[in-house]
Formats: C-alpha cells, sequence, structure tokens
C-alpha cells in the first residue's frame, strides 16, 4: 500500500516538472509571479486552490462521471495561462480580489485537471481501488507545484533584492512573457 503511494506520489511530481507538459508551469508561474517571499500563505492558498479544481476534475474523470471533448480542454488550458497572464497586468497586487483569484484560480483548475484524467487514467488501469492512486497522484501534483513556486519566488528575491527589480516590473516581465507563449499555444491548439 505504501509503495502504491509512493509511486503515484512520485508519478503526480514528476508530471508537473516535465518541461514537455510546460503549460502546468506556465500556469503556477504567472499564478504566483506577483507575489514575494512574505505572501507565503498567500501563495499556498492559490496553489492549493488550484489543486482542489484539479483533484476535483481528475476524480470525476477517473469515475467516468465526466467525459469531455479533449481537443477543447487542450485548447482551454492556455486560455487559462493567458487569461491569468492577463489579470496580472493592469493591478497592481494590493487592488487585486483576492475571492476572485480564488475562485479563479479554482475554475481554472478544473479545466487543467481534466487535461490530466485521460494520463491518469491510463495509469490507473484496473485498479481495484483508485482512491488512494488519486489521492497520491494529486498530493504529488501539489509537492510539484510547491517545487516551482520555492525557485521562482528564489528568482524574484534574486531580482527585486539583488538587481533592484521592482515587483510591479519582474511581474508584468514575467507574465508579458507567458501572453505571448500562452496566445500562440492556443492559437495552435483551436479545435477546428
Amino acid at each position: 500500500m505504501m509503495s502504491d503511494f509512493s509511486i503515484y506520489f512520485q508519478l503526480g511530481w514528476q508530471h508537473i516538472l516535465d518541461l514537455n507538459g510546460y503549460d502546468h508551469i506556465l500556469f503556477v508561474l504567472v499564478l504566483c509571479c506577483s507575489y514575494t517571499l512574505k505572501d507565503w500563505k498567500r501563495i499556498l492558498w492559490l496553489v492549493t486552490a488550484f489543486t482542489v479544481g484539479h483533484s476535483i476534475t481528475l476524480a470525476l474523470a477517473a469515475f467516468q462521471i465526466v467525459r469531455v471533448d479533449m481537443s477543447w480542454v487542450e485548447f482551454l488550458i492556455p486560455v487559462t495561462i493567458l487569461a491569468t497572464a492577463l489579470y496580472n497586468l493592469p493591478k497592481r497586487r494590493k487592488q487585486r480580489n483576492a475571492a476572485v483569484l480564488y475562485g479563479m484560480t479554482l475554475f481554472f483548475g478544473l479545466i487543467h485537471g481534466l487535461g490530466f484524467s485521460n494520463y491518469l487514467q491510463s495509469l490507473l488501469g484496473q485498479e481495484a481501488s483508485i482512491v488512494l492512486p488519486l489521492l497520491s497522484f494529486n498530493l504529488g501534483l501539489e509537492f510539484g507545484q510547491l517545487i516551482i513556486v520555492f525557485f521562482l519566488i528564489l528568482l524574484s528575491e534574486l531580482m527585486l533584492k539583488i538587481f533592484s527589480v521592482s515587483n510591479r516590473d519582474w511581474s508584468f516581465f514575467l507574465s508579458s512573457a507567458v501572453i505571448g507563449i500562452s496566445f500562440i499555444m492556443a492559437l495552435e491548439r483551436i479545435p477546428l
């Protein structure tokens, strides 16, 4: 039982950190890029809101309650990244509505979870019980996201403290770069 937990936990964090699936890395990056180390509680809540949404649709798909056209999911994932990056641009961090941001993050987690559903279903195969694998996979995803956040915050603190870049400029730079990347991704994935 414990070896199953560790296997799925490892698959979860490795999947989120896989550079071939960089869309999830980009989402976590723009979700957290306007925050600093002193905002660690808010960051943790945001990442967890994303994981909760993600977990809900993963569970619904794993139990075959929800089925969607994956071409739409693959298109909507970069749209969520684009929307999050755009949300960073016009507002100062203090002007951002926390409830809106958490709700948006949870909703976008639902979409991203659908993107993982086929992958997880192929991993689960004919497992007798999918509850433990589903839980451990999601905990692995959360762990992987926290690794991304750790390196982002480390880089942000370096830019702010050593190179004296303002938090606003740093967030604007990262968000603008991700806008360009996610816009191209969305164009490439438009369902026809």
